[in-house]
């Protein structure tokens, strides 16, 4: 994987050398804007309106607009004097539970493999926070920002989500308090939460979306049309506990076809292995029977006693 960013995962006294890579990556497909008539690829240009002529990168500077039009501008000189000593560094916080995270705050994974010079120090870290239960939330510096992150273990290594900070979050402005459900639509919803619930298994969700656009590049690149079926568009919600009676009714039903086919497909696999081991005793015991048949007996190499009688004891 193609190494984003080298620093050091920092605890306490402990320095782990470490190296970030992205830990995902963008499926979505790209396009470029071609010009309709020759079909040629568009190109940006940068243009000063003030000037009237094009800019290269060579003669651009970053500038902040405190107010309309008026803008006070950095140089990657006053960037970087912001960044702290131990900018390259992932300063520790605190430990604590994964659980206490709410998911809104992160942002984006990374992974974190150790340098050669500190695979024991990793193994140490990693081992230590998976026995515990806990997570890392750590400081660092990349890009020129200074995030908030949280370390935890996956798939036996280190991974690193940044996250927004409290003032990055926006909070949602609704008053509940005057939509209050009664205890029997809450015991229904609960009866539906529970009939649509399943172990989470990551593979079993895949990008339509994705797979559509797919099926239509290739059918153009082939020359071929591809028409994608409209979905079916669900029945407007007029009663909610009716809705609810029925959500309950379509889960139950598809819930007991699904229990029967797996007690249908258990049933037929021990039907299979009782004939399996079945077949399995007949054919030793045909081969037990052969076996007994076609190896000749071997001759005893004991000599019979001669019986002696009363009579002969007594003379």
């Amino acid at each position: 994987m193609h190494t984003l960013w080298k620093g050091s995962i920092s605890f306490g006294l402990v320095n782990v050398p470490v190296k970030m890579h992205a830990a995902t990556e963008s499926q979505e497909f790209k396009f470029n804007y071609l010009h309709r008539d020759c079909q040629s690829r568009i190109r940006s240009i940068k243009k000063c309106p003030h000037c009237d002529q094009e800019v290269d990168m060579a003669d651009l500077v970053k500038g902040y607009e405190y107010e309309r039009d008026r803008y006070v501008v950095l140089s990657d000189e006053d960037l970087a004097s912001l960044e702290q000593p131990m900018s390259r560094s992932i300063d520790i916080l605190d430990f604590i539970d994964l659980k206490e995270i709410d998911p809104i705050y992160y942002q984006k994974s990374y992974y974190l493999s150790p340098e050669e010079t500190a695979l024991k120090a990793y193994r140490l870290l990693t081992q230590a926070m998976e026995e515990s239960g806990k997570v890392a939330l750590a400081r660092v510096t990349m890009r020129s920002k200074q995030h908030l992150a949280c370390l935890r273990v996956f798939e036996e290594g280190l991974i690193m989500e940044t996250m927004y900070y409290p003032r990055e979050i926006r909070h949602m402005d609704v008053v509940w308090d005057r939509v209050v459900p009664t205890e029997t639509e809450l015991t229904m919803a609960r009866h539906l939460i529970d009939n649509l619930a399943h172990p989470f298994e990551p593979e079993k969700y895949h990008d339509e979306l994705h797979e559509q656009m797919a099926q239509l590049i290739e059918s153009r690149v082939a020359g071929e049309n591809f028409k994608v079926e409209a979905p079916s568009k669900g029945g407007q919600v007029v009663d909610l506990m009716e809705a609810l009676r029925a959500s309950i009714a379509q889960t139950e039903q598809e819930k007991g076809k699904l229990e029967t086919t797996n007690t249908r497909d258990r049933a037929k696999d021990k039907a299979d292995e009782a004939r399996d081991e079945a077949n399995d005793t007949q054919a030793q015991v045909r081969e037990t029977v052969t076996d007994q048949s076609t190896e000749e007996k071997p001759k005893s190499t004991l000599t019979p006693r001669k019986r002696t009688t009363r009579r002969a004891k007594g003379a």
